[in-house]
């Protein structure tokens, strides 16, 4: 297994808000940070890049959402592409996809496992599990995806 990097950020980019979740400079454990209220693009993108800044992050993942088969039209999938793409040319830091498949679900069962009260917004903890997703294939042997931006 490679050395892990250092501090990732990962993203859930929703319609409304935005969760956003780190992990340790080990890679080892990911915690929900914070849920961002959408304003304008670029308003969100100096929030994250500030954080970004602020927690010293290496990386950031993005959530992707499965796009549905034979769909036409723009799709979830499609509209995050397009805005990750767009946050990829602003910050300094590499920014990759990982598959977000059901991570609301997955969230809101760890919490009642967990006997813990459902927050109003969980969007941070579904990022805390696609991250965890993420960290759990790196430990397994699988490499980081490749880059959206190649600097």
């Amino acid at each position: 297994m490679s050395e892990f990097p250092g501090r990732l950020l990962c993203i859930d980019h929703g319609i409304k808000y935005i969760g956003l979740a780190t992990c340790d400079r080990i890679g080892l454990i990911a915690t929900p940070y914070q849920i961002l209220k959408r304003k304008s693009r670029q308003e969100d993108f100096d929030t994250i890049k500030g954080i970004v800044d602020k927690e010293q992050i290496v990386g950031v993942i993005v959530g992707l959402p499965p796009r549905p088969p034979d769909f036409e039209g723009t799709s979830q999938s499609d509209i995050v592409r397009r805005w990750a793409r767009r946050f990829a040319n602003q910050v300094t830091v590499p920014v990759y996809f990982w598959d977000e498949g059901l991570s609301t679900y997955d969230a809101e069962q760890l919490l009642r496992d967990a006997d813990k009260p459902l927050p109003e917004r969980v969007d941070a903890h579904a990022a805390a599990v696609i991250l965890q997703s993420f960290l759990d294939a790196f430990r397994e042997g699988q490499p980081f995806p490749q880059s959206l931006v190649n600097r």
